[in-house]
């Protein structure tokens, strides 16, 4: 992990709201931004700004969010999520997350990602599957 990654450091990223991310449960006429979607936005956003500061065969994981989805946003419309850091405690980091539709603050909260060196956890995870397959 590079050392220019420090708490207040943001990004923005602007999605659309389109039919894969939006609910279909209450009929065509109230297609709306899915809530598992908006977080998989939020993650994607984060990850995005801390690969800038990962360094060479580092990744980053979602290890916790906390958020509150607020407004419905319709099929069609964008919307723009910012993710700022606003702590680093080692390879764990917090940030803060905003989105926004054409209209208003649709979600607000926070996430939590872990930087890891993914030989590593490659080597974790062949060692839990070999312990699962024997049982």
């Amino acid at each position: 992990m590079k050392t220019t990654l420090r708490p207040g450091l943001s990004r923005t990223e602007s999605h659309l709201v389109d039919l894969p991310r939006t609910i279909d449960f209450m009929g065509p006429d109230l297609r709306i931004y899915a809530t598992p979607e908006l977080l998989r936005d939020i993650e994607f956003t984060s990850r995005n700004l801390l690969l800038e500061h990962c360094d060479p065969g580092e990744d980053s994981v979602g290890v916790g969010v906390a958020f509150d989805h607020t407004a419905a946003t319709p099929l069609g419309m964008a919307v723009r999520i910012s993710a700022t850091v606003a702590a680093v405690e080692g390879r764990r980091i917090v940030l803060d997350v905003v989105a926004h539709d054409a209209m208003e603050e649709i979600a607000r909260g926070q996430h939590t990602r872990f930087i890891v060196e993914m030989a590593k956890a490659k080597q974790r995870l062949a060692a839990k599957l070999a312990k699962a397959a024997a049982g």
